[in-house]
């Protein structure tokens, strides 16, 4: 792979791992946090350290990841704007889910990628009319795949 993506991916972690503090302020005013924040060739070197190190920490301590960590930030580079602001609003979804409702999510998730366009239609309409008995009954009966991940990885998904 080119060294130029692996750096522009290696940024993107970077970004995601430190980024936590960010979204849980409020946002400054756009023409603010641009007068601000320097564009990446203005940073200090310790700046982009503190930017760059946890990701290097993660890549180095967890090996079993690098693979993961490298696909997600080759898919969120090849995400329009738009597909961007939806991943960050299914993982602030997924954050204030509890345990139940997050292996609710899995089971449903599974079950949608086999599903036809007309079948999730009637799963989604099936789905809202249940109890939250008729609910836990139906993950019972449709559990996710055991190797499916148990949620994102730490961190929020870097900013465009």
């Amino acid at each position: 792979m080119p060294a130029s993506f692996l750096l522009r991916s290696a940024m993107t972690l970077a970004l995601a791992a430190i980024a936590l503090p960010v979204f849980a302020a409020d946002p400054p005013a756009p023409a603010q946090a641009q007068a601000q924040l320097p564009a990446w060739e203005q940073l200090t070197p310790a700046q982009r350290e503190t930017l760059i190190g946890p990701v290097r920490e993660r890549w180095n301590t967890q090996p079993e990841e690098r693979q993961r960590m490298l696909d997600r930030a080759e898919r969120w580079q090849q995400m329009t704007p738009e597909q961007r602001k939806r991943a960050r609003h299914g993982m602030q979804r997924w954050e204030h889910m509890n345990p139940e409702q997050r292996d609710q999510a899995r089971a449903l998730f599974a079950k949608m990628r086999t599903l036809d366009e007309p079948q999730r239609k009637a799963l989604k309409a099936q789905w809202r009319s249940m109890t939250p008995d008729q609910r836990r009954e139906w993950v019972k009966a449709n559990p996710a795949p055991a190797d499916m991940p148990h949620g994102p990885p730490p961190g929020p998904p870097p900013r465009d």
